[in-house]
């Protein structure tokens, strides 16, 4: 998600630091947002010199050195709070303090990732959709204590990515990953269950609803993980039964088999790049 909110910005005009734990990680991400900008070049998308404009305004980097310079931090690590919290005070304690902070993440109040920043108001839920160049919605969510000035600059920034930006309150899930989530645990469920195969689930939402894929394929994008991951926070967050996570999921899990980020997931994809 990184990479591709790094690809989109880039291509926007903004130049981009892409920072990561570890300098490897660093210019993985880069290279992962340059081969989102040649996908679009070889669609038709984009042109080849639009993609080398981009290219050249992503710079990886690591250890936060160059934050207190940024305009706008958008923080797209794991679902998981603890982390998230961390990653926030360690960015407040460099950013500008008129610096726009925003989280990324899909499930999570901003609220709770915000509780122990000094100036919680200025944190905002910025929510992009994978693959990130390719999807035209954004979430924005404000907490509790956001402050409105910086949910119109969330707003603002998502418009001139040239996103649509819907708004939701800050409860788990949001809009988008509550019905998301009920999905594909739903057609996870019916496989578990025997009702028909993978191929034959993914080919009725598909031809079914006009989805444009169907669930398996999308868990299999997303990462099985996170989705774990996600129906936990919902289950913690509701404790309603919709979000138990099928045990088909987690024993996926368990095995390795995240989807396309390790080759195998519901379906097999080529190796991943190194």
């Amino acid at each position: 998600m990184g990479s591709g909110i790094a690809a989109e910005c880039a291509l926007r005009g903004y130049f981009v630091t892409l920072e990561d734990t570890t300098e490897v990680f660093a210019e993985r991400g880069r290279a992962n947002a340059l081969r989102a900008l040649e996908h679009q070049v070889r669609k038709g998308h984009l042109s080849a010199a639009d993609a080398a404009a981009a290219a050249a305004r992503i710079d990886p980097a690591i250890g936060m050195r160059r934050i207190s310079s940024a305009d706008i931090v958008v923080e797209a690590a794991p679902e998981n709070l603890a982390l998230k919290r961390e990653i926030f005070r360690e960015i407040e304690a460099g950013a500008a303090p008129d610096a726009l902070l925003g989280s990324n993440t899909s499930s999570l109040p901003i609220t709770s990732i915000g509780q122990d920043l000094k100036d919680p108001g200025r944190l905002v839920g910025i929510h992009f959709f994978n693959p990130v160049l390719q999807m035209a919605l954004v979430e924005i969510i404000p907490g509790l204590r956001t402050r409105p000035e910086e949910v119109a600059r969330a707003r603002e920034f998502a418009l001139a990515l040239g996103k649509t930006v819907v708004l939701s309150k800050d409860t788990p899930g949001f809009v988008t990953t509550r019905a998301l989530a009920v999905l594909v645990n739903e057609a996870a469920w019916m496989l578990y269950e025997g009702v028909a195969t993978a191929e034959d689930i993914d080919t009725a939402y598909v031809l079914g609803f006009h989805h444009p894929m169907g669930p398996f394929a999308l868990i299999d994008l997303v990462g099985i993980d996170t989705a774990v991951s996600i129906l936990d926070v919902l289950w913690e967050g509701y404790r309603d039964p919709k979000y138990r996570v099928c045990p088909l999921l987690k024993s996926m899990v368990a095995a390795g088999r995240l989807g396309r980020k390790t080759g195998e997931g519901f379906f097999r994809y080529p190796a991943p790049e190194p």
